[in-house]
Parts: structure tokens; C-alpha cells; sequence
């Protein structure tokens, strides 16, 4: 940990607690740092949603964390997070896929970016109008202890941190106290009792924090935050679906697919929301409607006159 890699590209600031950019929520947090150096746009630095979650995340958890960061970006809310692997990654990655702004919080300074595998996703946050920041010094090499301190800030930005996975103990933990320190919002998506990776999380709901349980508990708690939401229009949802049911229509013309592989084109068209389920309803609509058909091998394709 430390070791310097290819720098970030862009434009570099500095801002200090004097400084009119200084993002107002940080003054009220324990210790507010007393300088953020940064890439990308300062303007980002704006009250949000923080979404963190396990570094070695189940496929559960990393879903999770893409499925509520899109949602939230898709309603204009700014995803804040730590950058880090597993969940965090997975946050900042949904909510650039749907257009929206993301903010990272580093341990060390950007000169030393870590880990060093995303480098490259905190340059497209940069070049996509977020913002990746540390209150470390640009050389300043990342400690263990930093990371621990940098989580203040990440919850501090955040009207509320919703938790998607936490062990015990564990840092996306710590990140929950510092929300509760801060007076923000804690939010839990549960876990199964099972797992020890939703041990903390689950332990969190126990407490008091909560529970996020599907779409509707989320939208209702970001309404309660955040006010009136950007929304998309009855005619965009429905022009979106009409392009995705015309794609995956015509990928079946050229092949029969498994439902697996109509989920991967559904998704390739329509977006990552989608799921099996969606995509077992989509093509039982097909089939009454007589568009496709259920071969013998369990593949769907076009309806064929005189059998096959």
C-alpha cells in the first residue's frame, strides 16, 4: 500500500475551510478537515446518499449496491463512497451508468491512488463531472488508520449512508457510527442471518437503522431526505421499452436463446436493472402473443410454421 502509480488526469484544486466551495455539511462533522484536495469538480462536493458495503462483497451485496446507487442517481441524487473494491466500486460504477454524479473519498492522497487496479474508474469519475478527494496531501501514501478517519467524511457528506453489507467488525461499520456521530440517516439493506458478511448490518437494524427492504422503502426514504426527485417521463420509460422488447425481438430472429442469454441481451438493451424475473414475464407475453416459441431444447426464437 502506498507505492505511487500513473497519476489521475485533470485539473487539481485545493480547498481550504475558508474557502467558499468548502462543502457547508463538512463544518458540522467531528474534525472537519481543514483541506480537500481534489479532481474532477468541486461543484460535485453537494449532499448526497452514501452507499458502502463489504471489500470482498457477495455477488448479493455488489447487486445491491449497483441496484440502489442506479436508483438514486436516476433520481438525481449524488452516490458518495470510499472507492474501494467490492461494494463501494460497484456504487460509483451504477451511478456513472445511469448519468449520475459520484463523489470518491480516498485514504491517501491522489498521487497514490489505492487500490491501484481503479485507477482508471477515478478517472472516469473525474471525467464524468464527479470528484475524487482526499484530506491527505497529494504524495501523502495511504495508512490503515486513514481510512478509518477518511469514513467521517464519507458519511459526513451524506444525508444518509446506506449500508449494503458489514461484517464484525469492520470498516463499512465504522462508516454507520460516523453517520450516527453526524446525526445523518443510517439505512441497512438485511442479509441472510447466515452471513457473515450481512453480520454487521443486520446487527444495525437490531439498533434502530433502517431497514431497506425493496424498491418502495428506498424511494420513500430518499423522498423523506431529498425532497422532490427527478423523475423520468411516462414516454421515456415506455419508448426505452419498446427499443429493448425491438432489440431482443430481433437477436432471436438471428438466433433461439436460453433465458440466460435473452437476461444478457435484455440487459445489453435495456440496462443493468433488469432481471430473470423480468425477463421470464417479458417472454411469457411473447408467447401468448404468439411472437415466440419454446423449442424442444428449452431455448426460445421465432415461431416457425410447420413445426421444427
Amino acid at each position: 500500500m502506498g507505492a505511487r502509480v500513473a497519476a489521475l488526469k485533470g485539473e487539481r484544486w485545493e480547498i481550504g475551510r475558508d474557502d467558499v466551495r468548502y462543502p457547508e455539511a463538512l463544518r458540522h462533522i467531528a474534525k472537519p478537515p481543514e483541506r480537500l484536495y481534489g479532481m474532477g469538480d468541486p461543484g460535485a462536493l453537494q449532499e448526497g446518499l452514501a452507499i458502502v458495503g463489504a471489500r470482498k462483497a457477495t455477488p448479493y451485496g455488489v447487486s445491491c449496491a449497483e441496484r440502489f446507487a442506479r436508483l438514486a442517481a436516476e433520481r438525481g441524487v449524488s452516490v458518495i463512497s470510499g472507492g474501494a473494491r467490492g461494494c463501494d466500486a460497484a456504487s460509483h460504477k451504477a451511478a456513472m451508468a445511469a448519468g449520475g454524479t459520484t463523489v470518491a473519498f480516498l485514504g491517501g492522497g491522489l498521487e497514490c491512488v489505492y487500490p491501484s487496479e481503479h485507477l482508471e474508474l477515478f478517472q472516469r469519475m473525474i471525467e464524468s463531472g464527479g470528484a475524487v478527494v482526499s484530506e491527505q496531501e497529494w504524495t501523502c501514501a495511504p495508512l490503515p488508520y486513514m481510512f478509518r478517519i477518511r469514513n467521517r467524511l464519507i458519511a459526513g457528506l451524506a444525508r444518509a449512508t446506506l449500508i449494503v453489507e458489514a461484517g464484525l467488525p469492520s470498516g463499512t461499520f465504522s462508516t454507520a457510527d460516523e453517520a450516527l456521530a453526524a446525526n445523518r440517516e443510517v439505512l441497512v439493506v438485511p442479509g441472510a442471518i447466515t452471513s457473515t458478511r450481512s453480520r454487521g448490518a443486520n446487527r444495525l437494524i437490531c439498533q434502530g437503522a433502517t431497514p431497506i427492504v425493496d424498491d418502495d422503502t428506498f424511494y420513500d426514504q430518499l423522498f423523506l431526505l431529498f425532497g422532490h426527485l427527478k423523475q423520468q417521463s411516462a414516454e421515456t420509460v415506455e419508448q426505452e421499452g419498446a427499443a429493448a422488447d425491438a432489440y431482443v425481438l430481433a437477436a432471436l430472429d438471428a438466433q433461439p436463446m436460453s433465458m440466460d442469454e435473452l437476461l444478457t441481451a435484455a440487459r445489453e438493451e435495456g440496462g443493468s436493472q433488469k432481471s430473470l424475473a423480468d425477463v421470464a414475464v417479458w417472454v411469457a407475453k411473447q408467447v401468448c402473443a404468439g411472437r415466440i416459441a419454446r423449442y424442444a431444447d428449452g431455448r426460445y426464437g421465432p415461431v416457425l410454421l410447420g413445426g421444427r
